[in-house]
């Protein structure tokens, strides 16, 4: 009989692909893959440690799993520094603690705690050639790269994951390629920081069926636009060379959907944040996207609250939501993480100011969002189903990714199945979805 393994998978997109990796190899090494803690010889938590929030799910989730299993290996963003002493002093039966990305560390402690089962053969139709996946069967995330270079005040990432470390070209399309043609739809480009890509190996040449590729963000969109599927970009900073990729989306080569985390609207929080870019110069940039690609769809992050943020900054920081009108926004109230640059600052907020100005921020951006959505009724629009049931269909527009924006419900439409495109006319409209026949 082979091992069994249980799997709890904690955080963003970029930790899930971490989790796909660790089965896929457990999976090739024999192991079976279970869903309940009792059917588990031993269980892998992978954590995330973005914010203090993230970090008490993930002690919520590694205590559920000591209690109700008692072989537990941990993984992820909390198994380093003083985060993998907390876990080791709070459960100190925990067989052991590896950090992010760390693939052979995790299966090497599984080995040791549980060996695979003897004789086994890794045959081919073991495990699928894309992998064991943790999204649907249509769409996939994509990481083309580990680890950040920047320095943002209230991050701690890089401490985490690292400098940035590009994968090579050639290996990123191969892995396209391969869940292209195991039926993925829509590829989700993912990293710390994507428009970085190559960056750090210069833009070296790669290869990819013999075809020399620079190492850089645009080279990679022009490959990807030839394989027939959305390619949708993520965590996108607003680097000069971004321009260069919005020709492809305005020929709708690849999605005409941009994720750019502006984060405020503050010259000077901008600053105290260190981040990589100005409010002004973005704002111009939003205008050029959009005479280059008018039905681009431009999603961002916020934080409010940050140490030292008065309410003129605040203000700001309205009046720049207003002037980019953006279409899909997130907004945090800022957090304090242990080991930030930012804990230091002077003059944090006061809980209810945050929370204050995020109710304030949301009002704002919820009008735009309901006004821009209800543009759309009347316009036959392209839908990628992601369920079905006896009542209809869900799926998602080009300006919507899975998880974080808005859905399209399609009423009535029972036929179809997930992973199918459907062009619909839009009927209705909130703040956030869409309805349409």
């Amino acid at each position: 009989m082979n091992k069994r393994v249980g799997f709890v998978s904690l955080g963003c997109p970029k930790a899930l692909v971490d989790s796909e990796r660790i089965l896929t190899q457990l999976k090739i090494e024999g192991y079976d893959v279970v869903p309940r803690y009792e059917d588990a010889d031993v269980v892998v938590v992978n954590t995330c440690g973005f914010i203090d929030s993230a970090k008490q799910e993930s002690l919520d989730a590694i205590g559920e799993a000591v209690n109700e299993n008692g072989k537990v290996i941990v993984t992820g963003c909390m198994g380093t520094g003083e985060d993998a002493n907390a876990i080791r002093s709070l459960h100190p039966q925990v067989l052991s603690v590896t950090g992010p990305a760390a693939y052979e560390e995790v299966v090497d402690a599984v080995h040791r705690y549980l060996p695979p089962a003897p004789g086994h053969e890794p045959f081919v139709d073991l495990v699928p050639a894309q992998g064991i996946k943790l999204t649907p069967r249509h769409y996939a995330y994509l990481k083309i790269s580990e680890g950040c270079n920047h320095q943002c005040s209230f991050c701690i990432i890089p401490d985490m994951r690292g400098p940035l470390v590009s994968r090579p070209i050639g290996h990123v399309l191969e892995e396209a390629e391969r869940l292209v043609h195991a039926g993925v739809r829509e590829l989700l480009i993912i990293s710390q920081d994507t428009g970085a890509y190559g960056v750090d190996v210069k833009f070296r040449t790669g290869f990819w069926n013999g075809r020399p590729l620079k190492t850089r963000m645009q080279s990679l969109c022009e490959v990807l636009a030839d394989f027939g599927v959305w390619v949708r970009l993520h965590y996108v900073y607003p680097y000069p060379h971004v321009d260069n990729v919005i020709p492809l989306m305005a020929a709708d080569k690849i999605l005409p959907y941009l994720d750019i985390p502006f984060q405020h609207g503050s010259p000077d929080v901008l600053r105290r944040m260190q981040r990589p870019a100005a409010a002004e110069k973005s704002l111009a940039r939003i205008a050029t996207w959009r005479k280059a690609c008018p039905h681009i769809t431009l999603r961002s992050t916020f934080i409010v609250g940050f140490p030292g943020e008065t309410e003129a900054e605040f203000q700001l920081l309205l009046d720049f939501i207003r002037e980019a009108q953006l279409d899909r926004v997130g907004c945090f109230q800022y957090s304090a993480v242990r080991g930030a640059r930012a804990n230091a600052l002077p003059d944090h907020i006061p809980e209810e100011v945050k929370q204050d100005r995020w109710e304030r921020f949301m009002s704002l951006q919820q009008q735009i969002s309901a006004a821009k959505l209800q543009d759309k009724v009347g316009r036959t629009i392209a839908v990628l189903v992601d369920e079905v049931d006896e009542r209809g269909a869900i799926g998602r527009s080009s300006a919507d990714a899975p998880e974080i924006d808005g859905r399209v419900f399609l009423e009535g439409l029972t036929t179809a199945k997930p992973g199918d495109f459907v062009h619909a006319m839009v009927t209705g409209a909130d703040a956030y979805d869409l309805w349409a026949d």
